[in-house]
């Protein structure tokens, strides 16, 4: 579980580094002048806390961290910003605490129903448990991008491409909008929990048919819609027919038998529901001469 801990202000180590640089320094000079045991002695001294003092100084940026670990025990985690001096016994792993996009790659998969689509997400991330990020799995960058797709690839297996291949269903990947986004960030939550990974977003960024089906589905959504359109053209007909029938009777322009009621329809239904313009005829006769 993650730790987190702020260590020694590194500022004064680094006055006491300065100091031991001045000193180490000036030993030199006295054992080149006078070459006297004592600063033979206190070099070698120095060396070593001046190699101390480096080892220990750390800078931490904004929204970065450092995982520290001694002789392969967890010590914590440093998420605060500036210089700190630690001990140097410690081994230090950066861990970024920034926001990364991943931009997945174009996968082809099948819907639920077996159709060949192609589908892609981006994805909004961070490391939330330092701890998790750096020991429950061998990389985490590495674990994000697999996992990322196996959850995408479980989206689409899990849900038809639209309501054309199954008109039962309650959600599709095309029509289901932000309700498909959130069912994938849950799926990546659940993923990246292991990792300590925080999913900020996740959106998809391309949903088509495969190339080789592609042309057969646009042909068939063009068919459906044409039907669609043929089929409120005719209730709209029917509907102006009935109208027109029952003002006429209501004002008694004309007086029809069923012969001529029949024909009247025909000649509307055509008129309304065909595709060019009707070419007015005028008849002069009767509809029995």
């Amino acid at each position: 579980m993650e730790k987190v801990i702020k260590p020694t202000s590194g500022y004064l180590a680094l006055v006491v580094l300065f100091i031991n640089i001045l000193g180490i320094i000036f030993s030199f000079i006295q054992i080149a002048a006078k070459a006297e045991v004592g600063y033979i002695i206190l070099l070698p001294i120095l060396f070593i806390i001046f190699v101390i003092i480096v080892k220990g100084l750390i800078i931490v940026n904004p929204n970065h961290s450092r995982v520290l670990n001694l002789f392969g025990r967890y010590v914590g985690t440093i998420k605060a910003n500036g210089l700190f001096f630690i001990n140097p016994f410690y081994t230090a792993q950066r861990i970024s605490l920034r926001s990364e996009n991943l931009q997945g790659q174009t996968l082809k998969v099948n819907d639920k129903l077996g159709n060949p689509i192609e589908i892609a997400a981006v994805i909004v991330w961070k490391v939330g448990d330092t701890y998790k990020a750096a020991y429950e799995v061998q990389s985490f960058s590495d674990y994000v991008r697999v996992q990322s797709e196996a959850a995408v690839r479980h989206l689409a297996v899990s849900f038809a491409y639209d309501s054309f291949e199954d008109e039962n269903a309650d959600l599709t990947l095309r029509d289901g909008g932000e309700d498909v986004n959130k069912i994938l960030e849950g799926e990546l939550y659940a993923r990246f929990s292991k990792a300590g990974i925080i999913v900020e977003e996740a959106r998809i960024t391309h949903l088509a048919y495969a190339p080789e089906i592609a042309g057969a589905m646009l042909q068939r959504q063009q068919a459906s819609a044409i039907v669609a359109a043929r089929a409120k053209i005719v209730e709209g007909a029917v509907g102006m027919v009935e109208m027109a029938l029952q003002r006429l009777s209501e004002k008694n322009i004309v007086e029809l038998d069923d012969e001529r009621k029949a024909a009247m329809v025909s000649n509307l239904m055509v008129v309304l529901c065909g595709e060019k313009a009707a070419q007015p005829i005028v008849n002069t006769g009767t509809l029995y001469n």
